[in-house]
This record gives C-alpha cells, structure tokens and sequence, in this order.
C-alpha cells in the first residue's frame, strides 16, 4: 500500500437539482515522489466530478481533492441511498490502485404532471376523454383520480382506473366516461366545464380543467328541415284538393261536321330541319382541346432516403448517433467496435436499446420504433438523441445578449422536429451543427452563438404543432417533446430533395 485515503463526509445527503461537495484526503506513504489520478466509479459517476483531476506529492505529503455531486432533478436520480467510489491511480505505482468507497442519498422531491387529451370531447349521451398522469419525480406515485364539475352538478362520472401507482420517469392512462344527467332533446349545444384531479396524500389535489359538448338529440338544422318538408307536405294536400282539372268535349254541332268534311285537306307543311352547328374536332387525346396536360400533373413526388437504415453508406447522422451512444443515453452505452458512419451490427444493437428504453419511459407518448423502424435512424430517433444532450427537463433560458453553447443543440434539434422535407438550406444547416455537436462530444469542443428571433419563431413553430401554448421560451413541456422524439406529421417518415444527402463522416 502506497496510500492512505480518507473521505470526508463518508457518508452525506443531497437534493437532486443541488449539489454538495465531498474532501478525499490522500497522503504518498510510498518513499517516492508520485502523481495520482482520479475518477468517480459505480451508478453515480456522471453526476460526480473531481477538482483536481490529479495531484502530485512528495513522499511523505497530504493533499485535498474535492468530489462535487450534482444529482440532475429528474427521475433518473432514484431516491435513496447510492454507494459511489473514486479510483485512485498512482502513476509510479499502477498496480497498486485502489477505490476509496463512500455512501450519499438522494432525497426525495415530487413532481407529477396532467394533461387530458383530448382537452374537449363531444357527444350526446357520454364523452370519453383519457387523463395522462407523469411521474416526474425520483419516488414512486400512488394517487386517485376524481372528477367533479366547476359550478354545477351536470353530470356524472366514471373513472377506470380509480387509484394509480406509478414508478418514477413513467406514465399512466386513466380512461374517463362523462354522462350527462339531463338529456337535451333540442336547442343549442351546450358546454360543460369540468375537471379531472389527482390526489395525493399530503399534497395539494392537481387539477386539470377541460370541456364537454353536450349535443341536443335534435339538432337544429334537423328540425328546420322537417319544419320544411310538413310546411311542403301540408301546401301540396292543400293544391291537390283544390285544384280542378279543365275539361275538353268533343261534341260537334252536326253542321259543323259535314263542313268540316266538305273542305279540301291543305297540305301539311313539314318542319324544316334546323341546321346543326358543325362539330369542333377534338384535340389530340380525347380532351376539349382547351390545353395539354402540363408534365408532373397528379405526380407525387419521390420519396427520400428516410429513415436512414443499415443498407446506406456511412454518413455524418449515423457518426453523431454512435457518438451520443458511446457517451451514453438512456441507459444504452455503444462500447462493441464499430464501423464511423456505417449503421452496422453493434451501432444498431444499440440503437434499438435506445429506442425501446424511450419508447418504454413514455409509453404511446414515444413511437420511434413505430415511425422510424427498430434499428433505423429517422426523424424521431434523431430528435431523442439530441435533446438527450440535456439532462433536465426545466425550462432552458436563453438570453439574447448572450453567446451560449446550447444554441447549435437547440436549432438542430427543432430542425429534425418540425421539418418534414430536407431540402440544400436545411442540409447545410443541420450539418454545421451536427459537426459543432459531434466536436462537443468528442473534445468538449463548444461553438457558442447568440439566438435570434428566428429561433424563437422556430420553438413557436414547434410548440403549435402539438397544441402547446405558442410562449416560443423551452419550457418543460417543450423540452420533454423533444426527449420523446416528438416530430411534425410523425406517420410519415418524412422527404429528402436536398443534393448533398448523405455527408460523409468527419475525420
């Protein structure tokens, strides 16, 4: 033993979304000058981080390095107690590494986010709408669901399930039957607030407001129509009965008769056909001759390469997802070899790990391996492999004024998400970003820019497209769309026209 170590507090507690720092103290018992290095080791080790990352002694010496854990404030940090270690390695002495072992619990904090959908149902004797229940926090959910009306007792309610229970990081569906008491046979529809709240114990009950639209049994065009036919009904016995057909004799006066006889019959002059208009010949084809048929009429256009799968060749889109993957996100790790660029065995194993976590974190929410295909490497995908660069899912603050590395992040992700044709412009700009993205990953290289308006218009653009309020600020909600690969016109997998597709890895 070349060392001795101690940790100080062994034992310590912190709050996700805080942090607190912990003193490793280190003394060269070895008769030797030497250099040790550090790195934090066991199921925290992202969120620990150690100031200095190496310290030289002399034989003989202490030295203090100070371990920061910074838990994220989202389900990922499980509340309770987490064993951690630091690995220490001298470098005159390499097999005599050791781990210095210390215990810190998480502790709890909840969060829980409603929403209905649809907001607003319709019908006449019942609405269905569905109540999703997040569980944003690092302990496990147990709640009930009830219903009620804002101002009045209109209508009555069951709710399946009743009493839910759910892990943190995940979702649950509860299916809501409205019924009217009353039925409204004619008249305007009628609109009935209500809400749906979800009780906790000890906690505030959180409520979440919608509509339903009662609709009359009789509806009113309906009842003007049969207003209509009566009125016609009733016209038409009354014309029937009053009206008098004329009468034609053909009694003749027997003078009248013989005279009639007597005259010589005058010839009978025939019509003389009318001419008929010449017909205009027609055009070429069978048409009216009104004009050809322009080329591309009725064409769909083709298709592009999209999803990107293991038949193409390697590409620049294929290098950051491995990359993300080597890093880490959501829980799947790329450590196999593989091909840069080539989405080949390994980089698809982990892809598919990637893919099937998230779509199992968000449950209906998350359909990548739906759109994009188990494996493959779409829009969808590639949104979740971007904004899993940030950790929390709070609002993200960007400030004007300010030049900020999180720019290039954001604009790549909302161009995969709210762009459902590539063309030249959009490939430029989501290559310079990959590329500032990839460099992040690799060296923690950051290109830092300043947003503009355009980048609020885009977050907008992007809120709309899923029925959020347009604030164009990355709130949380917006931030968990993008977490779970939310992308515009997600049941097609969207087109390609730019030239330059696919770029070829970076070097």
């Amino acid at each position: 033993m070349t060392t001795w170590t101690s940790l100080e507090p062994a034992s310590t507690t912190v709050d996700p979304g805080s942090s607190t720092t912990v003193r490793l103290r280190l003394r060269n018992t070895s008769d030797v000058v030497d250099e040790y290095r550090f790195e934090a080791v066991g199921d925290i080790a992202p969120y620990v981080s150690v100031e200095p990352p190496s310290l030289r002694l002399f034989p003989g010496t202490t030295g203090v390095v100070e371990l920061t854990v910074a838990p994220p404030r989202t389900p990922d940090a499980t509340a309770g107690p987490h064993p951690y270690g630091v690995r220490i390695l001298p470098t005159e002495h390499p097999g005599a590494a050791t781990v210095t072992e210390g215990n810190i619990t998480f502790t709890t904090f909840m969060e829980v986010r409603a929403e209905l959908v649809p907001h607003t149902v319709k019908g006449r004797f019942r609405g269905r709408p569905k109540l999703a229940v997040d569980n944003l926090g690092n302990t496990p959910l147990t709640a009930s669901i009830g219903g009620g009306d804002k101002n009045s007792d209109d209508l009555s309610y069951e709710i399946v399930p009743s009493n839910v229970r759910i892990e943190p990081g995940r979702a649950a569906f509860v299916k809501a039957t409205l019924k009217p008491r009353q039925i409204t046979w004619v008249g305007q529809k009628q609109q009935r607030p209500y809400e749906l709240s979800v009780r906790r114990s000890g906690f505030d009950p959180l409520v979440v407001n919608g509509t339903y639209v009662q609709r009359t049994l009789l509806p009113v065009w309906m009842m003007t129509t049969l207003s209509l036919l009566l009125a016609l009904t009733v016209a038409g016995v009354v014309l029937w009965l009053t009206y008098k057909a004329p009468v034609r004799t053909l009694a003749q006066e027997k003078l009248q008769q013989t005279a009639a006889t007597a005259l010589p019959e005058q010839p009978t002059k025939k019509p003389t056909p009318e001419a008929t208009p010449t017909e205009q010949p027609k055009a070429p084809g069978g048409g009216d001759g009104g004009g050809k048929k322009k080329p591309g009429d009725g064409d769909k256009p083709a298709r592009g390469p999209l999803p990107i799968t293991s038949q193409d060749k390697p590409n620049l889109f294929v290098q950051f997802a491995q990359v993300r993957l080597v890093e880490g996100a959501a829980g799947c790790k790329l450590t196999a070899p593989h091909t840069v660029g080539k989405l080949d065995a390994a980089t698809e194993q982990a892809l598919k790990c990637f893919q099937q976590s998230n779509d199992a974190k968000y449950g209906q929410f998350s359909q990548m391996v739906k759109v994009d295909g188990l494996g493959n490497l779409g829009r969808t995908t590639m949104t979740a492999l971007l904004a899993s660069h940030f950790v929390a899912t709070k609002a993200l603050s960007l400030n004007v004024n300010e030049s900020s590395p999180e720019v290039p992040w954001v604009r790549n992700i909302l161009l995969w998400g709210t762009q459902g044709e590539f063309d030249d412009g959009d490939l430029v700009t989501t290559v310079k970003y990959t590329r500032a993205n990839i460099d992040y990953l690799r060296k923690h290289v950051q290109l830092q820019e300043k947003p503009t308006q355009a980048d609020t218009d885009r977050i907008k653009e992007y809120q709309a497209q899923f029925g959020a309020e347009q604030t164009g600020v990355l709130d949380e909600m917006t931030l968990t769309k993008t977490k779970l690969g939310w992308v515009h016109a997600q049941d097609a997998p969207g087109t390609v026209t730019a030239k330059g597709w696919l770029p070829a890895p970076m070097e």
